[in-house]
C-alpha cells in the first residue's frame, strides 16, 4: 500500500480565479451604490426591512448579479454569496455593521462612502491576474502586513481603519463621520 506523500501541497482555498470572479460580479453593484443615490437608498431600505424581494429586484437590474440567488440581510448589513466547487462551497461579499452594535440600521451615506472607497480595490482584483494571485497567496499564508499594503495601495480613504484576514478572506473596517457605528466590507468563505 502506497504511503501518502507528505510533501503534497494542500490546494489553497482562496485562489485568484475565485477573487476575480467575485470582484467582477460586485464591481457594477458598488458603482451603482456609489453613483446612484436613489438605488442606494432603496438598497438600504431593503437591508433594514429585511426585504429580500426588493433586494432581488434591485440585483436583477445589475447584469453581473441578475442570476444570483444567494443573498441576505441581517438588518444591519447584507451578504451576496457565489457558489464554488468544494471545499469552498460559497464565497461571500457584503457590508455590515458589526453584530451587537445596533439593530435595523444601515446608512445610505456610509454605504455609498464605503462603495466609493472599495471600487479601486475590487477593480484591481478584477483586471489584474497577478494582483489577484499575490493577494490570494497573502491571504492563504496569513501575511497580514502584505495584505495591508496591497489593500491600502488601492483604498486611499482615511476612513479605512483596519484590514484583517478572516475566514479565508478579508474584513475591511471603515469608520466615517456620518455614523457612530463602524462598517465592515467583507470578502470571506462561508462556514458550512
Amino acid at each position: 500500500m502506497a504511503q501518502p506523500n507528505r510533501r503534497q501541497q494542500v490546494q489553497p482555498l482562496v485562489t485568484a480565479r475565485l477573487l476575480r470572479r467575485v470582484a467582477k460580479a460586485m464591481l457594477p453593484f458598488y458603482r451603482k451604490i456609489a453613483g446612484n443615490r436613489s438605488f442606494a437608498r432603496q438598497w438600504s431600505a431593503a437591508v433594514v426591512k429585511a426585504d429580500l424581494s426588493l433586494m432581488g429586484r434591485l440585483l436583477s437590474g445589475i447584469p453581473t448579479l441578475a442570476g444570483v440567488n444567494n443573498y441576505g440581510t441581517n438588518g444591519i448589513g447584507y451578504f451576496i454569496s457565489f457558489p464554488f466547487p468544494l471545499p469552498v462551497a460559497f464565497y461571500t461579499n457584503g457590508t455590515t455593521i458589526p453584530p451587537g452594535s445596533v439593530q435595523f440600521t444601515f446608512s445610505t451615506m456610509v454605504h455609498r462612502a464605503v462603495a466609493r472607497s472599495v471600487l479601486p480595490f475590487y477593480k484591481k482584483i478584477a483586471v489584474s491576474q497577478s494582483y489577484a494571485e499575490d493577494l490570494a497567496v497573502a491571504i492563504n499564508s496569513n501575511q497580514s502586513k502584505t495584505v495591508n499594503a496591497m489593500v491600502r495601495r488601492y483604498i486611499k480613504s482615511q476612513t479605512l481603519k483596519s484590514i484583517t484576514i478572516e475566514e479565508h478572506g478579508l474584513a475591511l473596517l471603515f469608520k466615517t463621520r456620518f455614523s457612530k457605528y463602524p462598517y465592515r466590507n467583507l470578502l470571506f468563505q462561508e462556514s458550512m
